[in-house]
C-alpha cells in the first residue's frame, strides 16, 4: 500500500506536508499507558491488508497483505493486536511490526476481551472460549502462550476472565442466545441468568462489576449474582457497552426499532452498576453514531463520533453532551455494519479517527482540540484500533 500524503501538525498551525512511501509485505475502555516500547501504536484494516501506525505522527511503518475483510482488536498487552482471519486469531506485533504466522485457531474468530490479566478469545464457529495471561503474548515473540479454553454450544458469543479466577460467558446455541453464566475455575456453573435474549456486547466497570446487552435491556453481574434490567421499550437492545474501570458508569449503544434501516442510532444507553439502574437518552437532533464512534476517555466521560463530524463529549451520568469538538466532515452511515464507516479510537488525551471518504486517519487533542497528526492512505481505513493496556 502507498501513502499519499502524511502531516505532523503543532497547536494552530501545520508543519510541511511529508511525502513518503510505505511498501507492501506478505505475512477495542478508557486507554491506560501503553507499553513504552510500542507507546502508542494505531493499527487499521481495509480492504485485503493491514497496517501499523506511529501514535504520535501516524506514520506508516509498515503494511501487510490480508483477506479481503478482517476484524481488529487490541490484545491488551500494550504491545500485539489480533486479527480474526478465517484460520483464527493472528497476532500482529506492533513493536516490529510484523504479522506474525502465530494464530489462536478457531473456525469463526469472534470477541477478543483483555481484562484482569487475561485475555480471552471466543470461537462462533466452536463455541470454545481460549483464554490466556496476556502478557505472556509479548514475553513470548512470535510463539503463543499456554491457554486454557472452555467448552459450550456454537454461537456468537463472548467470555470475560474475572479477577476471582472464575469466568462470564454467553449461553447461546446456533439457532438463539439467551444470557450468561458464571463458571468456577473448573468450569462448573455457579450463577447464571437466562433472560438476556440476543445476548450481545460485554464491558467490566468499577470494582469487577460487568454488564452485557440483551435486545430488552442489559444483565449487571456484580458481588455473585446478575441483575436484569429491562429496557424502557419492548424492543431496545444495547449491543455494545464502553466502560471504564475506573467508573461504575456504563455507555451502551441503544436500538428501539428492530425494523430500522441502516445501522445509524440516535440514543444510547446509560447504566450506573453500583445501584444498579439504567436509562436511555436522546442525542440532540442531527446528532447520530455507529457502533465504531463511541468510546470512552480522560475524566472516564463518554466520547461519541456524531455523523456531524464532531466528537461529542458525554456526561455518563445524564447522557448530556458538554463539549464539542471539530474532528471530520459531516458523513452518512454504511448500509451495512462492515462497510468501511468513521471510526474512533482513545488511548489517553489523544483521539483517533478514521475517515474513509477522505482515506485518511486522525490524531486530536482532546483537551486541547486541535488535531496533532494526520495521514492520507491509498484506501478507505475499516477497522482502527490502539495498542491500549
Amino acid at each position: 500500500m502507498n501513502l499519499i500524503s502524511h502531516r505532523t501538525l503543532k497547536v494552530g498551525s501545520s508543519l510541511a506536508v511529508l511525502g513518503l512511501l510505505a511498501t507492501g509485505c506478505s505475512a477495542q475502555s478508557a486507554a491506560d499507558s501503553t507499553d513504552a516500547s510500542t507507546s502508542p501504536r494505531v493499527a487499521v484494516t481495509y480492504a485485503n491488508g493491514a497496517a501499523v501506525l506511529d501514535g504520535k505522527s501516524l506514520e506508516v511503518l509498515k503494511t501487510f497483505d490480508t483477506e479481503e475483510f478482517t476484524r481488529l482488536n487490541s490484545a491488551g498487552d500494550g504491545r500485539n493486536f489480533l486479527l480474526t482471519t478465517s484460520k483464527g486469531f493472528q497476532v500482529l506485533d506492533a513493536s516490529t511490526p510484523e504479522l506474525t504466522e502465530a494464530t489462536f485457531a478457531a473456525s469463526a474468530a469472534g470477541h477478543v476481551v483483555p481484562h484482569a490479566g487475561k485475555t480471552a478469545l471466543f470461537d462462533d464457529g466452536s463455541g470454545v472460549t481460549t483464554i490466556f495471561d496476556t502478557d505472556k503474548l509479548a514475553e513470548d515473540e512470535g510463539k503463543l502462550p499456554e491457554v486454557e479454553t472452555i467448552e459450550s454450544p456454537a454461537h456468537h458469543g463472548v467470555s470475560v476472565a474475572m479477577e476471582d479466577g472464575t469466568v462470564l460467558t454467553t449461553i447461546g446455541d446456533a439457532s438463539s442466545r439467551t444470557g450468561v453464566q458464571q463458571l468456577d475455575a473448573q468450569h462448573k456453573k455457579i450463577a447464571e441468568n437466562t433472560d438476556c435474549p440476543a445476548v450481545h456486547g460485554e464491558g467490566t466497570a468499577a470494582e469487577g462489576r460487568a454488564v452485557f446487552g440483551c435486545a430488552d435491556g442489559a444483565l449487571v453481574f456484580a458481588d455473585g449474582k446478575f441483575t436484569k434490567l429491562s429496557a424502557p421499550d419492548e424492543y431496545g437492545r444495547m449491543g455494545n457497552a464502553y466502560v471504564s474501570h475506573t467508573s461504575a458508569l456504563v455507555i451502551g449503544d441503544y436500538q428501539n426499532d428492530p425494523d430500522a434501516e441502516g445501522n445509524l442510532l440516535h440514543q444510547i444507553t446509560l447504566i450506573d452498576t453500583a445501584k444498579p439502574s439504567y436509562q436511555v437518552a436522546d442525542l440532540p437532533d442531527g446528532i447520530e453514531y455507529t457502533w465504531r464512534g463511541v468510546a470512552r476517555g480522560p475524566e472516564d466521560l463518554g466520547y461519541l463520533l456524531g455523523t456531524d463530524g464532531k466528537i461529542h463529549v458525554i456526561d455518563p451520568s445524564t447522557g448530556k453532551i458538554t463539549r464539542s469538538i471539530d474532528a471530520i466532515d459531516a458523513w452518512e452511515g454504511p448500509s451495512q455494519w462492515q462497510e468501511a464507516h468513521p471510526a474512533l479510537r482513545i488511548d489517553g488525551n489523544t483521539a483517533y479517527v478514521s475517515e474513509p471518504a477522505k482515506k485518511t486517519v486522525h490524531a486530536i487533542d482532546l483537551e486541547s482540540g486541535n488535531e496533532t497528526a494526520s495521514v492520507v492512505l491509498d484506501t478507505e481505513p475499516n477497522e482502527l484500533a490502539v495498542t491500549t493496556k
